[in-house]
């Protein structure tokens, strides 16, 4: 659990537990009501003191809640958030610091590949160096500014995807690609130091892209819906190509561009989704669920034709998407139709008026009654709704 959302979940805990000898918790409490009480939490915890626990609560409403008046307030407290010698640090600090150190090390590897370095000791120094390098690299972009958990993934992001598209066209293009003949035999030269070439060009380019982008505010659900998107446009692009008798580098090349389709149509529709971090992942553990129950079609079926074969895990994902996507529409909203208005998300299976909806459960204060050795007695503690029905 990230530290932030151990924060928020600590303060919301003691929140309810010493409220709890006063009156019972109601189980029925709206979304605008839930996050107003959270919102009141917050300024209290910020005028005692505690910035950094009311920095968790702000940005936990604003996540939770994005459609109340009190997610509205949360923004504004931490867009006002002063980045330098502030005491509370961005949520997406230690994401950057640890990938950065990774791609240090990678570098570290990459840099002699790409020089056609031969012995080790090239590639040992650039393990000493480049671990450190990325490390502290990272650590200055976390200590200029506060960063949250959305921009440092658009920086991440944009490494990881930059030095794939670095290898991918490379490879496209053929570049530095040869053979050497002796006599009557031809080898392949495989262009090894042209593709760690291109990684490191593509990747620094993409950190170069994400860091602007990181200027502006970026959360969590958005940034998990465009990287989503990259993954699913991948899948959809190699699967399309080889419907399309793509081969070799045209199949690649598809692969490539169903990858960039995908990740700038969800940077597109990203504001006008508003999904949660939950959320993307809900929808696109469905299209999951869709692409691996079409496999099992074919491991039962065995059709002979190796289209059939590709076409029915794709429908299949395709399919399931279009269901999470359908079956999860309420799951960011924070006030539905309804008699009584309850939590987001607040049960496993939610079904209402003749609709069935699926959401991660989540756990929720109440008052339970507990035999002990004293008797009869009430205690505050935290359970999870796994199936909710509600009839007009």
């Amino acid at each position: 659990m990230p530290f932030r959302r151990l924060l928020a979940t600590s303060a919301l805990i003691l929140t309810f537990v010493t409220l709890g000898g006063r009156s019972p918790v109601s189980a029925q409490m709206t979304a605008r009501d839930s996050a107003a009480v959270l919102l009141g939490t917050a300024e209290r915890f910020e005028q005692r003191g505690r910035a950094d626990v009311a920095d968790a609560l702000y940005r936990y409403i604003a996540e939770h809640f994005a459609a109340t008046p009190a997610a509205a307030q949360a923004r504004a407290r931490v867009r006002r958030a002063s980045p330098a010698g502030s005491a509370v640090q961005g949520s997406g600090r230690v994401e950057l610091q640890v990938w950065s150190t990774l791609y240090g090390l990678w570098l570290g590897v990459a840099v002699p590949g790409a020089l056609g370095v031969d012995g080790p000791e090239p590639y040992g120094v650039g393990l000493l160096i480049g671990g450190p390098a990325g490390f502290l690299a990272g650590k200055g972009i976390a200590r200029s500014r506060q960063i949250t958990e959305g921009q440092a993934r658009a920086i991440t992001l944009g490494g990881s995807w930059g030095t794939w598209q670095g290898l991918g066209w490379t490879d496209v293009f053929d570049i530095g690609e040869g053979y050497t003949c002796d006599v009557d035999l031809c080898t392949d030269d495989g262009a090894t130091e042209e593709r760690f070439a291109g990684m490191i060009v593509g990747g620094l380019a993409g950190i170069g892209v994400g860091t602007v982008l990181s200027r502006r505010d970026i959360s969590a659900g958005a940034a998990t819906t465009v990287n989503f998107g990259a993954l699913w446009g991948t899948w959809f692009g190699v699967a399309g190509g080889y419907l399309m008798d793509l081969e070799g580098d045209n199949l690649l090349a598809a692969t490539l561009l169903g990858g960039d389709a995908g990740l700038l149509g969800a940077a597109l529709m990203a504001p006008k989704w508003r999904m949660s971090r939950s959320h993307a992942r809900l929808v696109s553990i469905y299209g999951v669920m869709g692409g691996l129950a079409g496999l099992g079609v074919d491991l039962i079926v065995q059709p002979d034709n190796d289209k059939a074969a590709m076409a029915v895990p794709l429908v299949g994902s395709i399919v399931g998407l279009m269901v999470g996507a359908g079956v999860t529409r309420d799951y960011d909203r924070p006030e539905t139709p309804g008699p009584v208005e309850d939590l987001p998300g607040s049960a496993l299976v939610r079904v209402r008026d003749g609709r069935v909806g699926m959401a991660l459960p989540l756990p929720t204060p109440r008052r339970v009654t507990l035999e002990g050795a004293r008797g009869r007695g009430t205690r505050t503690a935290l359970g999870l709704t796994l199936l909710e029905m509600r009839f007009r």
